[in-house]
């Protein structure tokens, strides 16, 4: 009986191990395929794709011009009209200023952040510039960190990319927690000399290892889910700072395709959501209008670059345009030139002009769709809406 039973239990593990063993292999044989043909995984991100396309088709046939237009401003964020400014504008988002932060915390801004999303249909970015170093909006104030965060150029001496990442997870965490949902951030322009206006603000080195810089946070930003900015495109060089007035740049286009570009398509091949166009103008590119309102400059970007995102103007009221070609012509220029999203702080004058201007024939409603529909994708993906 005894051997019986031994005989038994050797047949059942026999078959049990057969069993796991086989098992095994099939999990293995699962992975190594799923590596060497991963069309399983790729398939699974053009459902999301198409799922994010169908969504955004839908939410875009039930808006009317007024809401489409609204959607295509990001605007500096007024406290005391920011929820008349959403009912009455219909705006895409607000940037936070120094104004909007001063006298806050944790709590209070998140509360009020919360405040304006329960009161837009859409709901909205909530953008902020904290690159690190010279332009930080958040970190200056304790209440928010003990220390503002350090600059590209400081991170790196100190601690190389192990530090930038953890840098820039840090950021994405501390944004995310009180509503922001978009940094313009990081700066993909190039310097090596100090003496340059933009240098502070950038990687301080090379194209090469600017791209690697740029690559890296892009990389780091689309893990922790919250929406990363090119900026200046095309790049600043050593120009002047156009906050305060026109820029012309002199470089040959193929100082730009050899030098300028390199960054800004590695963060394109990284995933980068948005690209914000400078305003300088760029004689080899354009001659007569800044870069911001050129449609020659943005085919660049969608055909150069293969970036197929949003793309975004710096500020409208810069010296730069305000003085050059004036409020309500370069809101058209700015939609007409191919941008999805412009940053505004006279969007009381420009939404109409707007809105009249597709009234009226001068802009296409055809082009405000294609600008609104990247503008909602970039939401859905980012889980905004």
């Amino acid at each position: 009986m005894k051997k019986f039973i031994l005989i038994v239990f050797i047949i059942i593990t026999s078959l049990l191990s057969g069993f796991l063993l086989g098992k095994f292999i099939n999990r293995d044989n699962d992975i190594i395929q799923s590596a060497i043909n991963p069309e399983e995984t790729i398939e699974e991100s053009v459902e999301v794709k198409d799922s994010i396309d169908e969504n955004a088709n839908e939410i875009l046939k039930t808006m009317s011009l007024e809401e489409k237009i609204g959607q295509m401003f990001l605007i500096r964020c007024n406290e005391y009209t920011a929820i008349d400014d959403i009912n009455e504008y219909s705006v895409s988002g607000f940037i936070l200023f120094d104004e909007n932060i001063d006298g806050e915390n944790k709590e209070s801004l998140s509360s009020t952040i919360n405040t304006y999303q329960a009161n837009s249909p859409i709901k909205l970015f909530i953008a902020i510039d904290e690159e690190g170093g010279t332009v930080n909006r958040l970190s200056w104030y304790s209440e928010f960190r003990s220390v503002p965060f350090y600059s590209p150029q400081e991170l790196y001496n100190e601690g190389g990319y192990p530090l930038i990442i953890t840098d820039t997870k840090e950021k994405a965490t501390l944004l995310k927690s009180i509503g922001i949902n978009m940094n313009l951030a990081p700066v993909a322009d190039i310097s090596t000399d100090p003496n340059d206006y933009i240098y502070p603000r950038t990687f301080g080195k090379s194209a090469e290892e600017t791209a690697e810089y740029i690559k890296t946070v892009v990389k780091t930003m689309k893990e922790n889910n919250i929406g990363s900015t090119l900026k200046h495109f095309p790049g600043y060089g050593n120009n002047l700072d156009t906050h305060s007035g026109i820029s012309i740049d002199n470089r040959s286009y193929e100082s730009f395709l050899n030098n300028d570009f390199i960054p800004f398509k590695a963060g394109v091949g990284a995933g980068a959501d948005s690209i914000l166009v400078s305003h300088n103008i760029i004689n080899s590119i354009d001659e007569n209008l800044p870069a911001s309102l050129s449609k020659k400059v943005h085919d660049v970007i969608r055909n150069e670059l293969n970036f197929n995102g949003v793309i975004m103007t710096d500020d409208l009221q810069m010296s730069a345009i305000k003085d050059y070609i004036g409020e309500v012509n370069s809101a058209i220029f700015a939609v007409n030139s191919g941008n999805d999203l412009i940053i505004s702080s006279d969007y009381e004058v420009q939404i109409p002009s707007i809105i009249e201007a597709v009234n009226n024939g001068d802009i296409k409603e055809e082009v405000v769709d294609e600008a609104v529909l990247r503008v909602l994708k970039l939401k859905l993906k980012l889980g905004i809406i």
